[in-house]
């Protein structure tokens, strides 16, 4: 990409495209951002969105995960009393004592702030946790912290707003137009074009379709999951829970969000792509993120999204041009919330400057092979 590039469209309106945008905007680009519905309303709605770099990965993927936590520590430093980002620590254990203990020296082997704890000293460190729910150790990650993507997308789109950029909703499934085999703008569902100098594809899990019309094949792992808001109540911690029957992070409005992934087999896909989940199944994701609490809480269920989380097949992200579509960019991970404002920055400085970002350099799309533009439009 170049200096020359005027007008930048987005298509996808979470976490990672309105991200996109606004780094955008602040460069002086023009941008317009188009998705299928409203903001928020796909994978970013339906996230834990827990800040982490947790566990084993590769070196280049941590330092990734590393930056990202560090942009929304600069965004807290700038907007102290938001309630929709926190940095309260986060909690793991799994089933037996070599599964902390395994990720604890994972963790302490690349320098993250990693402590090793047995129940009673976890009880202590977070004061509200059941202790009798803990395996015998656990690993407490004193630096996570969580946000809420659909507020962080509000505050995004108001900077896009605000900057003169224009936010389509409701378009239904849209494509990506191309001329000479360059990407050059976005058609909706209903026929309406949006013209630019670029575009940047950022659907969450419908982000391999999109570029498969365009002949580029991007390996895809994405399951579906739900994500269930609980009604208020007094929560006792403001840390992450990563345990084995329940995750949990805490909410806006002293409420909770829950996800797992031992029920995906109960998700039910209907004929018109809907889902449906047993109440029970609810209920009983509820019942052990309760047990995790000091005294058993009552905790009910307010609501529940489900649909497909993105992971691409190798479970690295993905960033960057396609090579077969010049002016395309595709962004596809499953750490949608901890790198959406640091990918968002380097996508939006590739397509400004001209010049490609080292961190990304291991993430790009052409890893899994990509074929010739299929047809233009």
């Amino acid at each position: 990409m170049s200096t020359d590039t005027r007008h930048i469209v987005v298509l996808g309106g979470g976490a990672l495209g309105i991200s996109t945008a606004a780094h955008l905007i602040r460069k002086g680009v023009d941008v317009t951002v188009v998705t299928e519905a409203e903001l928020a309303s796909g994978a970013s709605g339906r996230s834990l969105s827990w800040l982490n770099s947790a566990g084993e990965r590769s070196q280049e993927y941590h330092d990734f995960r590393l930056a990202g936590i560090d942009r929304y520590r600069e965004l807290k430093a700038a907007h102290p009393d938001s309630d929709w980002l926190e940095f309260g620590g986060g909690v793991f254990w799994g089933t037996g004592a070599e599964a902390a203990r395994d990720r604890h020296d994972a963790e302490v082997a690349k320098d993250y702030a990693s402590q090793l704890l047995d129940p009673q000293s976890l009880s202590e460190v977070v004061p509200g946790l059941n202790a009798v729910a803990v395996d015998s150790a656990a690993v407490f990650n004193p630096e996570e912290g969580w946000v809420s993507l659909p507020h962080l997308i509000d505050h995004l789109s108001a900077q896009i707003t605000e900057g003169g950029g224009l936010i389509v909703t409701g378009a239904g499934r849209s494509s990506v137009l191309t001329e000479g085999g360059r990407a050059l703008g976005v058609r909706t569902a209903s026929g309406e074009e949006h013209r630019g100098d670029a575009v940047v594809v950022a659907c969450g899990p419908q982000t391999p379709a999109v570029v498969a019309e365009l002949g580029v094949r991007l390996e895809d792992a994405s399951p579906l999951s739900m994500l269930v808001i609980s009604e208020p109540f007094e929560v006792p911690e403001r840390v992450v829970l990563n345990t084995p029957r329940a995750a949990v992070r805490p909410n806006p409005g002293s409420t909770i969000a829950i996800d797992h992934d031992w029920y995906e087999d109960q998700i039910v896909t209907n004929e018109d792509g809907t889902y449906d989940i047993p109440q029970e199944t609810v209920d009983e994701l509820v019942a052990e993120a309760a047990r995790l609490y000091a005294g058993e809480p009552g905790i009910r269920a307010a609501g529940w999204k489900i649909g497909l989380k993105p992971i691409p097949g190798d479970g690295e992200p993905v960033f960057g041009e396609l090579d077969s579509v010049p002016g395309c960019y595709a962004i596809f991970t499953h750490s949608g919330a901890t790198l959406a404002l640091i990918g968002g920055e380097l996508v939006a400085n590739e397509l400004v400057d001209g010049v490609k970002e080292e961190m990304l350099a291991t993430f790009r799309p052409e890893r899994f092979g990509q074929s010739q533009v299929a047809a233009a439009s």
